[in-house]
Parts: structure tokens; sequence; C-alpha cells
């Protein structure tokens, strides 16, 4: 048996986008395993016209996002996301995560966003859709930069990844924590390598997001773990466990969602059953259309991030005691939006007392949601 071309990726195909006029197929053109060149990454820069995106989904925790990747090196083969890469003429397999888009001007962006007379805060989610910590971020530091946006203007940020790298700007979000302007959602999947190393091949290590967990809670950031996606018959066995790790690291507040194959999505999950788990392929497909009224996906919401049935309560039930009994069912408190002002070098004004010492003007109008909200999963955008 050779080397397998495709270690290290998530889709084992390269089907063409739905939009496309033409389809590629695949044939045996003689060239062996060892003689097929890796599919390697690619990155485009391109200047993006707008930064903040907007939704008014009634199951999704958040209405404004900011991503400044498309595409994600990460690989994971559920990935909600991979669809949107059609829109673009480009396959949601291989394509998705290895032809990348960055926005380079996002900070630049957000700061005229911010500049806006009629700019009112809201906290912006970072990472709805594509991980704002991919690798490719570590040489193109966008994040980062729109973090330092965030903090320059005091602006409610949250954040959802499953890198280790968020460790590398524990320093803004610390000083954003202090002031009640940021919180973390650390994604962890499972804790067997062998499933993480093909499920989400170019991700941080199950122990690599624990520790993360830790660092960021040990700097004041408050930290939900996600279990998302929970996928039937590979890693549903593992919420009690991984829940309780999350706890000891210090995570506060947890949410899950299951296995959801929309589009493409279903076909590139089900060649990466047959590869990896040949023997659990009809297992898998079964629960999930156990939670999906006979169907491989239902759309709508309410439904599409739990699903419904036996299955869908029994995962519930688990996911809900075992947060009773970890403390991580409490209330969490809102993000505070009363902060924002205009920084000095965009001719904003000098404050004459520490942010601790003045109450906001009631003349900006501006939304505070201080009050604690009933505790609830944090959703993934879909």
């Amino acid at each position: 048996m050779g080397k397998d071309p495709l270690a290290g990726r998530g889709a084992r195909t390269n089907a063409s986008g739905r939009f496309e006029r033409f389809a590629r197929e695949a044939f045996d053109d003689g060239w062996t395993e060892e003689e097929v060149r890796p599919f390697e990454t690619v990155v485009t820069p391109e200047l993006a016209k707008s930064i903040i995106s907007t939704n008014d989904s009634p199951d999704i925790s958040f209405d404004q996002s900011i991503n400044p990747y498309r595409g994600c090196e990460h690989g994971c083969i559920y990935c909600y996301a991979r669809p949107n890469h059609a829109y673009v003429g480009l396959s949601p397999g291989l394509d998705f995560e290895t032809k990348l888009f960055v926005k380079a001007n996002a900070a630049e962006l957000l700061e005229k966003e911010f500049s806006k007379p009629r700019y009112r805060p809201k906290t912006i989610m970072l990472g709805g859709v594509t991980d704002i910590y991919q690798p490719i971020e570590r040489g193109y530091g966008v994040t980062r930069s729109i973090l330092e946006v965030m903090e320059r203007w005091r602006h409610p940020v949250a954040l959802l990844t499953k890198s280790q790298l968020v460790m590398r700007d524990i320093d803004i979000l610390a000083r954003l924590a202090e002031r009640g302007l940021a919180k973390a959602a650390i994604s962890v999947t499972t804790q067997e390598r062998r499933i993480a190393r093909v499920m989400e091949p170019r991700a941080a290590a199950p122990h690599r997001r624990i520790e993360a967990i830790r660092a960021l809670a040990s700097a004041g950031v408050p930290v939900t773990v996600m279990v998302a996606p929970v996928v039937p018959a590979i890693n549903d066995s593992e919420i009690e466990s991984i829940l309780e790790e999350c706890a000891k690291a210090g995570a506060t507040s947890a949410g899950y969602v299951v296995l959801r194959l929309p589009l493409e999505i279903k076909d590139l999950f089900r060649e990466w059953l047959e590869k990896h788990f040949p023997d659990r392929k009809a297992r898998v497909m079964a629960l999930v259309r156990s939670m999906r009224n006979g169907l491989d996906y239902d759309p709508e919401w309410g439904k599409r991030q739990k699903g419904e049935g036996p299955y869908a309560k029994l995962i519930a039930d688990r996911f809900a005691t075992a947060c009773r009994r970890l403390g991580l069912d409490k209330p969490r408190l809102p993000l505070d939006h009363t902060q924002f002002r205009r920084p000095l070098d965009a001719g904003g004004q000098q404050d004459l007392f520490s942010v601790d010492d003045v109450k906001p003007s009631n003349d900006l109008n501006y939304e505070s949601d201080r009050v604690p909200r009933s505790a609830g999963a944090v959703r993934e955008e879909g």
C-alpha cells in the first residue's frame, strides 16, 4: 500500500461546484499513488468591500460576524462552510481546504465602519463561518489586527476557534475581558487523536485545545466549550468526557451541535466514511437520518442545530445532565456595549477619569446588556 496522496486533507475528492457548467471526473491516468503530487495550499489576497456580515437566523446566538478568511485549511470534513466555495466557482471538496482567500484589508475596513457616525456597537463574532486561527493566520495576522482595532475602540467581541493559535493573542483578549468586552468558544470534537487526525486533519490536536481553554481561563477570558459536531457512532460516546476535561481546564459554559450535511457535504462525508470508517458507515448514516426525519439533512430553523427524534433527545439529555453535574449550565454574563468610544488618534477625546469611575452617558443611546440572560448553547452559524 503506497502513501496516501491526500494524507493531511479532509475531503477525498474535488467535485465541481454546483453552479459550474462542466463537471470534473476522476480517472486513472497511469500514475501510482507515490507519483501523485499532493495538493498544495494556495492563498489569494482579496480586497473586500465590506467586513461585517449580518444574519437574522433565529437559532444563532449572534447577528454580526467577521470572517477574515474564505476556505479553511483545517480541512474538517463536516464543515458547513464548504458549500460556500461553489459560489466562487470552486469545489467544496479539496478546493475548500487548499484554495484560500484572505481579506487583507479587514482591519482598515473595520476602522472605517466604527468611524461612521451612525454606527452603534453590538457584539461581533469572529469566526462564525471559517476558523479565524487556521494555519495561514500565523503569517497573515489578520485576526490579530482585527482584535487590535476592537481594543482601540473598546468594542465587544466574541470568537470561536479550534486552534491553539488563539493563545498568541491572550494579551489583547485578557485586557478586553477585564473590561467585560471579550469571550471565547473553543471547539473540542473528540479526545481521540486518531479520529481528530482524519476528521479535522490540520486543526490543533485535542490536548492543545484543552491547553488553550486553560490558558484563556487563567487569563480571565470567559470560555465556552463547543462539542460540535456530535457525529453519531463516531464521537457521541465522548460527550461527557469532553465536557469533564474542559470544565477542569476552566470552561464555564458549553454548547453542542449535531452533525449537519447540507448540499455537497453529504457526498463528501460519505466518501470520508468509506475511507476511514467503512465498518460504521451504514450505522452512522442511519442515525443521522433518524435525527433528520429520514433525510440526510433538514435545514429548518430550530431543527438543523439539534435534530429531532429519540436519538437527538438522548444526546440533548446526556449533554444537559453532564452540564449540570459539571457546573457548565450557569447563566453567562453578556458583553458590555457601553464602553465603545473613538480613539484619540481618530479624533476622540481624552477620558477625564478611568472607565471604572465613569458611567456611560445616556445621550449615547447605546444598548447595554449587562443583565444575565438565561443559559443557552453557543451556536454555530449555518
